[in-house]
Parts: structure tokens; C-alpha cells; sequence
């Protein structure tokens, strides 16, 4: 970064950074994105990204109170954005329930593998921050948008930028009510064809949001996502769709859609992951040389106090406590039903793997989220692959001698609830390392100090980890899930799907059972080579197709993938030639798609929350398809093309 660029992002000396009353509101905003964050993904497997509210919130809250600097919304937001994105571990804790090893979610348990969990996930990312943000030209788009915001809604902020932040946030706000509150509007489209016995499949979402996303991830990310989906979609689908028999008798789109669930799903992950060891291969030399700058600079006179991360001693110390911390709670979690010293050595060897695995996790989900947005990354996806290598590992140490052989019983049940047990301390490390670089590159946009920021993140790992076992508790005690509920007598129609869950269970112990089919994973390890093969060729003639990219767009639904492509595609058209506007309002407009809907997503968690229904609100009876997809397709072409209009500046 030159002179004169941080010149333009270095905060003033009298500015506050760090408050007492931005702390506490942290921690209280973190309760309300935690509660809905949790909630929308046991019933319906999403969740909504917490950076961008937080930061809006923040600044009105502050604002009124009279003071405020962007550097202390800043905080803030990085502090709610870290505990809010901790809830994505009901992905894994509800396993525990699932399977019948917990009755309930007891709190200190749950709250310290949270907690440490989570804490190094910001530890492990630390040093990534020099590679992957400061010298790295990924997009991070909701970085970038949480940034403009806050510049937007300080007092340097220019009208012209506001305006279109209010523009787009208020257009993305009654669209998203009137597709998830009203249900005027369809959230989506889809086209389903049939050829000789093959069905073929084409799909897209309306989300302003992800439109906006799109924009700012750029044209080579979401092209790979794109093409990922056409090969899911239009590739493997058919193929499969002939070649398995369907005694349901679903519809095709129905049959279609249960065979990218049950299959095609696991062969985007096999990608993922391969794609995933070789963008580490690739970013080993630039985080290493990231790290060796981290610890020559620190100390020395001439340091800018902007660049600062926490000192090495610091992070060894805290990361020497998280491991501490998880070694006890493994030790602990063996003892009622486990004896002898290898209770020991099973914990030793949990522990390792956490750490090891951990800071891999860190950097690839780091990297995802640098090009896709936190939102959009596929976190369940890296949990797929997690608790694949967790239940591998577990049958490796087994004839080694260095499990309890009570693992061995029952049909290894205690092995299946302590993978899945450590696989909660291993996805609330990598949702928050797949988040916290996106709010480094925000601080990096307003002139913030890392460490603090660093400071904040560890902050909110401990708000989030507070607020989530009774969260957990509270939505098992008054719904259930699906196969588990903890009362006689209460309906099951009413139960949370907790979908993650499930399908973790299922494949924790299938690989345990032997049963686990691992054809769909092999054959997307093989294509994620043949991709990294191809993006090589493509990068020697001046282009890219980033495997991980791929990826994802083979994980990811349609819905968010191709959405995402046309935000991207949008950018490239409309900024192309002489009469393209300036970046900078363009950019406002697509935060702004974010902002609004991020924000009506949290009010429609909270009545879908406090009602226990999701169609509160709805005006239209759930069979009424054809009105709501009509007018949904008319409004998102009509916003794609006013978007693209303005861009233009025509």
C-alpha cells in the first residue's frame, strides 16, 4: 500500500476505536443475530450474514448517543459479525442430541468447545491477514460492502454515496419482504426438460443481495461458480438421472433435486477439497513470507501502528489455552464411558488434529470467503470433508492401540459422538476464520488497527459462545428435531429439520459402519484436478478459472450460484467501454442490495422466531405458484436492468 493510500485510510489521532459502550452494544446485537442465525439454520439450513446489519445498526445506536467514530462502528460490527457468525455451529452440536449421547445441551460443556473453538480460529488467521488481505487482490465483497457502508454513514461520508446505499438498501428491503414476509414474490425460478429418460435442470434465485455480492466478487469467480453449476446441473444430473432408478416416482425437478442432494453434493465437496490443498499449495509461500513479516515487524521502532497484529507471544499464549481448554473437554467427554491411558492419547491425538487440520481449514475457508463473501461460502460443505477426515482419523488410531476400546463397542457409537464431537470445535474455528478476514479487510478500508480488531474477534467469540447452548436449548425444548425430540407427545410436524446435522450424522456413521458410499467424493477429487489443470493452462494464455470456484458453484444450490454469476456478469458488461460511472456509486448500490436484505432477513427471523411459522406474514396460500413467480421474474429482470442502467450512467 503506498503513502498516500494510507494516508487516505488512517484514522485521526483523537478518534476512538476500542469504547466500553461499543463493546456492550456489541454483545447485545450479538444476542438478537445469534438467536435468528440459529433458528434459520435448524429450519431451513441458512443463515444470514450478521457484519453488514451489525455495522447499520451500530451506527444508528451509536449516532444517537452522540460520539460515534467509523472506527468505533468498526469495532462493533466486527465484534457482533464474529459472535453471530460463532451460531454456525448448529451445523454440529445438535449431532450430539441426534444421535442420543446428550439429553440436553448442557451449558459449560457447550460453551467452552464453542468458545475455544472459535478462539482459534481467530488465532489461526492472524497470521494469514498480511498474505491473504494486505498484499492479496481477493475481492471480499462483503468486506468491501461493510467498508462503504461505514464511510457512507460517517460524517466525511459523501451525500451522493449515502443516497445510493438508502437506494438500494430500501429497493432490497421490500423486495425481500415481499418474497419472504408477504410471499407476493418468488424467490426463485426454475426450468425442468427431460431427453430420453435424462432430466435437466436450469435455476436461478432473486436475492438482490447475492446480486449485489456478485457484482463486487467480479467476473472470474463467478463465472467458475457458474460453470460449476452447469456441470452439476446439466452434466452429472442427466447422467445420473438415467442411470438411477427413481421408486418414488418423484416428479423430474423433485427427482432431480434429490440426486444433487444425495449426490452430486458430495462430489462438489471431493472439489472443494482438493481444490482447497492446492490453494493452500499455492498460498504456502506467501504466508510464509506474511509470517516472517509479522514477526520481524513486530517490536521494532519503526512499525505502523496500522499493520500491528497481536504480539507472537500473545497468540501462542491464547492458542496454547484453546488446545488446553479442548483437551480437557476430550478427556472429559471419554471418561464416563472410557478407561486406561489411552483415553489420554485419544484426546492427544483429537487435539492435534484440531490444530493441524484447524489452521488448514483457516486459510482455505479464508480464501473462500475472500472470493465468494462469508455468506455464500460453503460452510457445511468444508464441515462434509471435516468430519470425513475426523472419522478416518478415528479408524486409523483405532488399530494403533490409541483409542479406548470401548470404542469399539456398540457399534462404535462412543467413536461416532466423539468425531462429531470434535467436529463442533472444528466448524466453530472455521466459520469464524471463514469471516474474520472479510472484517480484517474492512478494517484494512477504514484505517483500523488489526490487533484491536483481533482483540474484538476474540471478544465476540466469548458473547457468542455465552449466548448459544441456551439458544440450542431453548428451540430443542420448545420444537424438537427431526428424530430427535425431547418430550412424549409432541408433534413432529413442528420439529426443526436441522438438515446439517442429519446428513453429518449419517455420514459420521456410515463411514464407522463401513457403509458410506465413497464414489461421488473420489470422482470430484479426480475433476478437481482435472480443473486445477485446466485453470493452470488458462492462467499461462491470460485467463482463470479458480478450481475452488468451481467448487462451490458444484456445492452451492443454483439459487445462490447463478445469481451471483449475473451479478458478475452485470459488472463485466456494464463497466466495459467510455461510459461506465464511477466505481464508487455503483458500488454503494450493490452494499446497499446487501444492507436491506441482510436487515429484513434478521426481522423475518425474529417473527418467524417468536411465532414458531415462517408464513406469518404470507398473503397468498402456499399453493398459489404461479402469480408470485410471474411477478418475481418481472421485478428481478426490471432491477437487472435499472442496475445496469446505472452503472452505465446512461
Amino acid at each position: 500500500m503506498t503513502d498516500t493510500a494510507l494516508s487516505q485510510t488512517a484514522p485521526a489521532a483523537s478518534q476512538r476505536e476500542m469504547t466500553i459502550r461499543g463493546l456492550i452494544l456489541g454483545a447485545l446485537i450479538t444476542i438478537v443475530f445469534t438467536a435468528s442465525n440459529i433458528y434459520l439454520g435448524l429450519k431451513i439450513g441458512l443463515t444470514v450474514a450478521s457484519s453488514i446489519p451489525a455495522a447499520v445498526i451500530s451506527m444508528s445506536v451509536l449516532r444517537a448517543m452522540g460520539g460515534s467514530t467509523i472506527l468505533e462502528n468498526n469495532m462493533v460490527q466486527t465484534q457482533a459479525s464474529a459472535a453471530g457468525t460463532l451460531s454456525c455451529v448448529f451445523v454440529s452440536l445438535p449431532c450430539m442430541v441426534m444421535i442420543g449421547y446428550w439429553q440436553h445441551f448442557p451449558y459449560f460443556e457447550t460453551t467452552l468447545l464453542t468458545l475455544a473453538g472459535g478462539m482459534t480460529g481467530v488465532l489461526f488467521t492472524v497470521p494469514l491477514r498480511r498474505a491473504m488481505v494486505t498484499n492479496s487482490d481477493l475481492p471480499y465483497p462483503e468486506g468491501v460492502a461493510a467498508a462503504e457502508i461505514l464511510k457512507a454513514g460517517s460524517e466525511s461520508g459523501s451525500p451522493e454515496s449515502l443516497r445510493a446505499l438508502l437506494t438500494g438498501g430500501l429497493l432490497s428491503a421490500v423486495v425481500t419482504f415481499a418474497t419472504g414476509g408477504l410471499r407476493l414474490l418468488a424467490d426463485g425460478a426454475a426450468v425442468t426438460a427431460t431427453w430420453g429418460g435424462a432430466i435437466f435442470r436450469a435455476s436461478t434465485g432473486f436475492s438482490l443481495a447475492l446480486l449485489g455480492a456478485g457484482y463486487l466478487v467480479g467476473i472470474a469467480g463467478g463465472l467458475a461458480m457458474l460453470i460449476g453449476t452447469i456441470i452439476a446441473w446439466d452434466v452429472v444430473v442427466p447422467i445420473l438421472s438415467v442411470r438411477l432408478p427413481n421408486p418414488a416416482h418423484l416428479a423430474a425437478g423433485d427427482f432431480a433435486t434429490q440426486i444433487w442432494t444425495q449426490k452430486v453434493r458430495f462430489l462438489g465437496a471431493g472439489t472443494i477439497a482438493i481444490a482447497a490443498i492446492w490453494t493452500l499449495a499455492l498460498l504456502a509461500r506467501p504466508v510464509a513470507a506474511g509470517i516472517r513479516d509479522m514477526l520481524h515487524a513486530h517490536g521494532s521502532a519503526d512499525e505502523d501502528a496500522r499493520m500491528r497484529d497481536l504480539s507472537p507471544r500473545t497468540l501462542l499464549l491464547l492458542t496454547s489455552l484453546c488446545l488446553a481448554i479442548l483437551f480437557v473437554l476430550f478427556v472429559t467427554f471419554q471418561s464416563p464411558f472410557a478407561h486406561g491411558g489411552a483415553i489420554v492419547s485419544a484426546a492427544l491425538a483429537a487435539v492435534a488434529f484440531c490444530a493441524l487440520f484447524g489452521f488448514l481449514v483457516a486459510a482455505a475457508c479464508g480464501y473462500m470467503a475472500g472470493i465468494v463473501g462469508s455468506s455464500s461460502s460453503p460452510l457445511s460443505g468444508i464441515a462434509i470433508i471435516a468430519i470425513v477426515l475426523v472419522a478416518s482419523f478415528m479408524l486409523l488410531l483405532e488399530p494403533l492401540g490409541l483409542l479406548p476400546t470401548e470404542m469399539s463397542a456398540n457399534g462404535r457409537h462412543l467413536a461416532v459422538a466423539f468425531s462429531l464431537y470434535i467436529l463442533s470445535a472444528i466448524v466453530a474455528s472455521s466459520a469464524i476464520s471463514n469471516d474474520n478476514l472479510q472484517d480484517l479487510k474492512t478494517g484494512q478500508l477504514v484505517g483500523a488497527s488489526p490487533w484491536r480488531q483481533q482483540v474484538a474477534l476474540l471478544v465476540g467469540c466469548v458473547s457468542g459462545a455465552i449466548v448459544i447452548p441456551p439458544v440450542l436449548e431453548l428451540l430443542y425444548q420448545a420444537y424438537g428435531f427431526v428424530g430427535a425430540m425431547p418430550h412424549a407427545g409432541m408433534n413432529p410436524d413442528h420439529a426443526l429439520p436441522a438438515p446439517q446435522p442429519a446428513l453429518l450424522t449419517t455420514i459420521a456413521i456410515g463411514i464407522f459402519q463401513h457403509q458410506l458410499d465413497w464414489t461421488m467424493i473420489l470422482i470430484g477429487i479426480a475433476l478437481g484436478i482435472v480443473l486445477i489443470v485446466a485453470d493452470i493452462l488458462l492462467r499461462r494464455a491470460g485467463g482463470a478459472m479458480p478450481p475452488l470456484a468451481v467448487g462451490i458453484g458444484l456445492y452451492l444450490p443454483p439459487a445462490v450460484s447463478v445469481t451471483l454469476a449475473i451479478g458478475a456478469i452485470i459488472c463485466w458488461v456494464c463497466t466495459r467501454g467510455p461510459r461506465k460511472t464511477e466505481g464508487g456509486v455503483a458500488t454503494m448500490l450493490a452494499s446497499g442490495f446487501i444492507v436491506g436484505e441482510s436487515l429484513t432477513g434478521v426481522l423475518l427471523a425474529g417473527v418467524a422466531g417468536a411465532t414458531g411459522r415462517d408464513d406469518t406474514l404470507a398473503l397468498l396460500p402456499a399453493d398459489a405458484t404461479m402469480l408470485p413467480s410471474a411477478l418475481g421474474t418481472l421485478v428481478f429482470v426490471a432491477i437487472c436492468l435499472w442496475f445496469g442502467h446505472r452503472i452505465r450512467g446512461a
